[in-house]
């Protein structure tokens, strides 16, 4: 069964008159994948240094299996780090750098040995002992750096945007190899990207960060499909966002109309934010539509169009639809009551989560 392995209490961290972070607070259970998600800036990689040991939080309690560690040095935690450029040592072969740490430790010749082939096994070098550093590719390097890590069997695995110097093909690649090594380890992954689709792929849970604080945390599907602002929904995949009121529960308005929806716990006449995604928007016929619209632009993304249409009110709709209407085309927009997502204004994330629960109630 799951416990918490590191646990953030109001975390503040400043430099000179900057603060990077602000009264942050959350938990990390063991076992899990978890990204740190948000733009540079937001203080991501900030608390991978506070967890590594790196960094010392200004004020607030850092516990690692209950206790306090804001004093602990960085070698006394089990923690490890891979960091974005990898940081291998360029005379050595692939050997000598995944031993490095062991051989620092003055650990046995034997023990060492054995240690580096098993890691090298889990991230599949085997055989590739000799090979220079010089002569591999991005995606070898990274395996490298990642055995380096495992060899010292740490508790938790920290990845500082791991993956950002590789190229596309490769990248999808090696998210797939590392989520697959998450799981075969069994040991915690705390990853930093600014990759919303990265995140999404790899993660059991996400911590959307903006401005020094967590915006939202949850699993990938509970940040995609409810959203609890404007900054997640726009940072979180694409979306459809305007301005709307609501009515009374399950009855919001906007671009001058009313529309079923889903949402409740609101006051009445309230101002809010509606969200829809693209994928949720149907090209119907304009009389069964839900709003008309008028086709603007439309480009072709290979699984489907991105389609651009403006209603009569000017506003702008992101439409994915695997028809390819023609620009300056009048259509229809229908949607569900469930695809409508209403987002009341500075809504903290525990109001949040009780007016979901009161759905379900």
């Amino acid at each position: 069964m799951s416990h918490t392995i590191i646990e953030f209490k109001d975390v503040v961290k400043e430099y000179d008159d900057t603060t990077v972070l602000k009264s942050v607070s959350f938990e990390i259970e063991q076992g899990k994948f978890y990204t740190l998600l948000g733009p540079s800036g937001c203080g991501k990689t900030t608390i991978l240094r506070l967890i590594a040991g790196f960094s010392e939080p200004t004020s607030g309690e850092i516990l690692f299996d209950g206790k306090v560690i804001n004093k602990v040095p960085a070698n006394k935690r089990k923690v490890n780090t891979v960091f974005q450029d990898y940081a291998l040592f360029p005379h050595m072969d692939v050997y000598e750098n995944v031993a490095f740490g062991l051989k620092i430790k003055k650990l046995p010749k034997e023990q060492i040995d054995v240690k580096v082939r098993e890691a090298l096994r889990l991230v599949q070098l085997s055989g590739l002992e000799e090979r220079q550093i010089s002569d591999m590719s991005g995606g070898q390097r990274q395996r490298v750096a990642i055995a380096r890590a495992l060899v010292n069997e740490p508790e938790i695995l920290l990845l500082d945007e791991p993956l950002s110097a590789l190229d596309l093909k490769l990248r999808t690649a090696m998210q797939s190899e590392l989520r697959e090594l998450q799981k075969r380890l069994g040991i915690t992954f705390i990853f930093v990207t600014h990759d919303q689709e990265e995140a999404l792929a790899m993660s059991d849970e996400i911590f959307v960060m903006h401005d020094g604080k967590i915006e939202q945390s949850g699993s990938p599907s509970d940040i995609y499909d409810e959203p609890i602002n404007r900054f997640v929904a726009d940072f979180i995949g694409e979306s459809n966002i305007v301005k709307g009121v609501m009515i009374e529960d399950n009855l919001v308005e906007f671009v001058g109309k009313q529309f079923e929806c889903v949402d409740s716990g609101m006051r009445e006449n309230e101002p809010v934010d509606v969200v829809m995604r693209p994928e949720d928007i149907s090209l119907v016929p304009v009389e069964q539509g839900k709003l008309k619209a008028t086709v603007d632009t439309l480009l072709f993304r290979g699984v489907h169009y991105e389609i651009f249409c403006i209603d009569s009110e000017g506003n702008e709709w992101m439409v994915h639809s695997t028809k390819k209407p023609l620009e300056g085309q009048a259509v229809g927009l229908f949607f569900e009551p469930e695809d409508i997502h209403v987002m009341r204004f500075n809504e903290s994330e525990e109001d949040f989560d009780a007016r979901l629960e009161s759905y379900d109630d």
